[in-house]
């Protein structure tokens, strides 16, 4: 792993414990640089497609220059907490957002933040791509061509 590491085949992301405000030693995440090569290894197939969305997420927070961590809130995963100098955003990415209980999953984790910055699940269905309780919910196309 430390070979495909240090060839950029896979970026390892660090988990970070929101609440107690410090990088964690285990548990962090592995994404591929290169969903081709996933493609390629795997096919092309649906089954995996909330775990793509997580990795297409990650690699367009790395363009846009965002530092990537993998957040925890008690027991819940924050899937991304992307920092910059000036800016810091909670994101979740999901398949979907149309069913009440998946919903629920992805909201949960972000509403447990009690800071002020900027929180948002990422989606790639959502027939309701509406703020709420304060969380921004929009649609994984929108997000990637937001600037």
């Amino acid at each position: 792993m430390t070979a495909l590491l240090e060839a950029y085949v896979f970026c390892e992301v660090k988990r970070y414990d929101i609440k107690g405000r410090e990088t964690l030693k285990t548990l962090g995440k592995f994404y591929i640089a290169d969903l081709g090569l996933r493609n390629c290894l795997l096919g092309f197939q649906d089954v995996h497609m909330g775990s793509t969305i997580e990795n297409v997420v990650y690699l367009e927070l790395l363009r846009r220059g965002y530092d990537v961590a993998i957040g925890k809130v008690g027991s819940m995963e924050v899937d991304f907490i992307a920092t910059t100098a000036t800016d810091k955003r909670y994101i979740q990415a999901a398949e979907s957002m149309n069913e009440p209980a998946t919903r629920e999953r992805e909201l949960a984790p972000l509403r447990m933040i009690r800071d002020n910055y900027e929180k948002v699940v990422v989606a790639r269905t959502c027939d309701n791509p509406v703020t709420q309780d304060g969380i921004k919910i929009i649609r994984l196309t929108d997000f990637l061509l937001e600037d």
